[in-house]
């Protein structure tokens, strides 16, 4: 809270901009990532730089990704590190540079783009901070009411965990949910499929999650396959299907 006075920052509603200020923490979530003197990191929305400080004291290098031109001034002021490089920009519009591990609390507005593209890069381990009910969707397995895109997207990817829930007093503004540390690690892909073809009908099928397979397909104008699939599977709720199940369905596509 010291740096927030000093430097008069007032948090922006428009950026979803709430900042995790308890140390006790900020120091758990680089033991999370098990940082070393080889790793890259990549901090996402670093802010004016509360995770950093501790970022630059373990890692080789640290990129850190800010929007706002006026945190970024703060940040510049704040760390003076050799191994830290600021980058100002949209998360979800630049090129990420290269990086093996990921530690970031992340802006919640973007939770479910910014990961999206997290997954699909080439890295080891990501120590992220969401709200609890997003973190929630990341783990859902098939037929919870949580399971959604997302959580097939990270069932294909990655191994993920929630490793502990966070109260509302550890943010500034102090936020009306409960948020969750989660670890993301990549993993070896559970089956083969022509990725852009297959989340392509994720997309599809989870824009109607609660209809049946058949009535989603319809809905997404994908008359052919819903034609040709099994009843078996067309009679099923899309909430209930298996990542391995959407899969197959590629099969039955002309």
């Amino acid at each position: 809270m010291n740096v927030i006075r000093l430097y008069n920052i007032k948090p922006k509603e428009k950026l979803g901009q709430v900042f995790l200020i308890d140390e006790r923490v900020l120091k758990r979530e680089v033991e999370y990532a098990e940082l070393s003197s080889k790793d890259v990191v990549l901090e996402i929305g670093s802010g004016f730089g509360s995770l950093t400080k501790f970022l630059v004291e373990k890692a080789k290098k640290v990129y850190a990704i800010e929007k706002d031109s006026t945190l970024i001034e703060v940040l510049k002021s704040y760390i003076i590190a050799k191994n830290l490089e600021i980058i100002q920009g949209d998360a979800l519009r630049i090129t990420f540079p290269e990086f093996n591990k990921c530690v970031s609390n992340l802006p919640y507005v973007i939770s479910s783009p910014i990961t999206f593209k997290l997954l699909k890069h080439d890295f080891e381990k990501a120590i992220l901070t969401y709200q609890k009910e997003f973190a929630e969707r990341l783990i859902a397995k098939p037929g919870e009411k949580n399971y959604s895109r997302i959580s097939v997207a990270c069932h294909y990817y990655a191994s993920v965990r929630i490793l502990e829930i966070l109260p509302p007093r550890v943010f500034y503004p102090k936020p009306k949910v409960a948020s969750a540390i989660v670890e993301i690690v990549k993993k070896e892909k559970p089956f083969n499929v022509d990725e852009e073809r297959y989340f392509a009908l994720v997309r599809d099928l989870f824009s109607h999650k609660k209809k049946t397979v058949r009535k989603a397909l319809l809905s997404s104008k994908r008359i052919e396959l819903a034609k040709s699939l099994p009843s078996n599977i067309l009679e099923k709720r899309v909430f209930k299907l298996d990542p391995e199940e959407i899969a197959e369905m590629l099969e039955y596509e002309n």
